[in-house]
């Protein structure tokens, strides 16, 4: 973890502290209780059991939207006759909230782990999708035609001219859509779940226990974080060195 980032999330514990002993109100514990909380649960093992219950989750969901938005945002992004036909259709899905989706999808396919992946992989690919499309359709045409000039395969329009030029979107939409994608899931299973960090927050929430709401949501809020940290950045600046050792000039 960079320094900055380090006495930055320092210095927001104190101001939460301090806000908290200001206040001195139950609503509005402070991060000795709430970790306190935290700690108890993952001793106890059952903040591991609803941790790995939403983080499968969150994999499953996003992986599929990923996939379905990336699909559909290059070919909408590649052809304008289709662009045309069903961009409203995209337009639509992107725009439809988040709870009508998964009411539908529970109502339809019943409260199963099927119905609860699919209603985030439905809110979600869009948003995908009209990130990989906007990348498309700015390439460059002067890369194209370098492309076809030296005949270039697939597999090197790819990886030279494609994928360097997709690059911002790609993790804009990565970053936007992980982010988002977890914090459904969670609405996903308070509605209809019986495990993961939605439910424990939906039980917390009827018992009026405070720190725990917060202990179960800076959980996997923790995770997410660590996943930013060693896997997504390193990716990005391994992505970006790459393109730029790479990519046609």
């Amino acid at each position: 973890m960079p320094f900055s980032a380090a006495t930055s999330l320092v210095a927001l514990l104190v101001f939460w502290g301090l806000s908290s002993e200001l206040f001195q109100t139950d609503v509005f514990p402070g991060p000795l209780v709430v970790f306190a909380s935290l700690g108890r649960e993952a001793i106890s093992g059952e903040l591991w059991v609803h941790l790995s219950a939403t983080f499968g989750r969150v994999l499953a969901a996003f992986g599929l939207a990923w996939i379905t938005g990336v699909f559909i945002g290059v070919i909408l992004g590649r052809s304008d006759l289709l662009d045309r036909w069903f961009w409203p259709w995209v337009n639509i899905f992107l725009n439809m909230p988040a709870l009508v989706v998964i009411v539908i999808c529970y109502l339809g396919l019943g409260m199963t782990e099927l119905a609860a992946v699919l209603a985030v992989v439905i809110n979600k690919a869009p948003l995908i999708a009209v990130n990989v499309r906007d990348g498309v359709r700015q390439f460059e045409s002067r890369y194209e035609e370098f492309a076809r000039v030296y005949e270039l395969s697939w597999a090197q329009k790819l990886r030279l001219v494609w994928i360097p030029q997709l690059e911002p979107f790609l993790f804009t939409a990565l970053r936007t859509g992980l982010s988002l994608t977890w914090k459904i899931i969670l609405v996903v299973e308070l509605l209809g779940r019986s495990s993961g960090i939605g439910f424990q927050i939906h039980l917390y929430f009827q018992l009026f226990e405070v720190d725990m709401i917060l202990a179960y949501a800076l959980s996997f809020m923790m995770v997410m974080q660590l996943i930013e940290w060693v896997a997504v950045r390193p990716l990005e600046r391994h992505v970006q060195k790459w393109r730029k050792d790479g990519q046609l000039v």
